[in-house]
């Protein structure tokens, strides 16, 4: 394989690798060193050989990003108050074509990140990239046997969150663009009113920005909390955006992004909204 061949397929194939990256490691900056260290791994390989060039280059992928999954899990003991996904910018303003689908949903992610790192490598690899045991096996160092438990664990844990309602994408649009508005009108009754009851509030500022350190549960306690935030802020821009495949409202003071919230909805009403603020996980939107 030449190296133009090989630059043009990986202009096509890297969406995969970037992909299985990020759904394994729920960080846009970690997926990019991934896949940034899987093109250089093809580069220097002897690749004439290889018949199906997407399973080797996932294949990869995959075992890098399992090596990251394992010490991530060790940093994120010491992560400052709750942990949530780096948003992944989706839709008409991604820089790059992303593998778009249900996995990588904030919820979905959510509950991948407390599955065991083979659990998560085993249902990524087989349910959204179509993998052989036999494949999963040899990125785990284990038989096809284990693996195939493994994926059927993480399925089993998965599936909850699948058989949820979900909301239109038209609905989450309609409810943030409420959102948005009663947050910049300052008007607590409206946002009361948009929120379920037992709304819980989470906040990823990763100790670098304040933040709530612990969930924030109730429509009136979410509420004021969402409009102390506000007013403190100053934001002058609050636009709708899509990340994760959903849309998201971003927040924006002179032209800098202070954070992103993503919601789940019952009912037309908010469950849960997730608010990330760290500035290590903005800066690529």
């Amino acid at each position: 394989m030449t190296s133009h061949v090989l630059q043009s397929e990986w202009e096509r194939l890297r969406p995969a690798v970037f992909g299985v990256a990020y759904r394994l490691l729920g960080s846009v900056a970690d997926a990019e060193d991934v896949a940034q260290d899987v093109w250089l791994k093809a580069s220097a390989a002897d690749l004439s050989d290889v018949a199906d060039l997407r399973a080797w280059l996932v294949t990869v992928a995959a075992r890098t990003s399992y090596n990251v999954l394992n010490s991530a899990r060790v940093r994120r003991e010491d992560y400052v108050g709750p942990w949530l996904p780096e948003p992944l910018l989706t839709g008409p303003d991604a820089a790059q074509p992303v593998l778009v689908d249900e996995s990588i949903s904030v919820a979905m992610l959510l509950v991948m990140e407390e599955l065991t790192p083979p659990e998560r490598v085993a249902f990524v690899l087989h349910d959204v990239f179509s993998f052989p045991f036999d494949g999963i096996a040899e990125v785990l160092g284990n038989t096809p046997a284990a693996s195939r438990k493994l994926a059927s664990r993480a399925r089993a844990r998965i599936a909850k969150v699948k058989e949820l309602p979900k909301a239109s994408r038209s609905e989450v649009g309609r409810v943030l663009d409420a959102f948005k508005a009663a947050a910049q009108a300052g008007d607590m009754g409206a946002l009361i009113a948009l929120l379920h009851p037992d709304a819980v509030y989470v906040a990823d500022g990763g100790g670098r920005v304040s933040a709530a350190r612990v969930l924030v549960r109730g429509a009136e306690r979410v509420a004021l909390l969402t409009l102390a935030v506000t007013r403190r802020a100053g934001p002058d821009v609050m636009r709708v955006i899509e990340v994760n495949g959903e849309p998201a409202l971003a927040t924006y003071r002179e032209g800098t992004l202070l954070w992103v919230d993503t919601v789940e909805l019952a009912g037309g009403r908010v469950t849960a909204l997730r608010r990330v603020a760290n500035p290590e996980k903005l800066g690529h939107i």
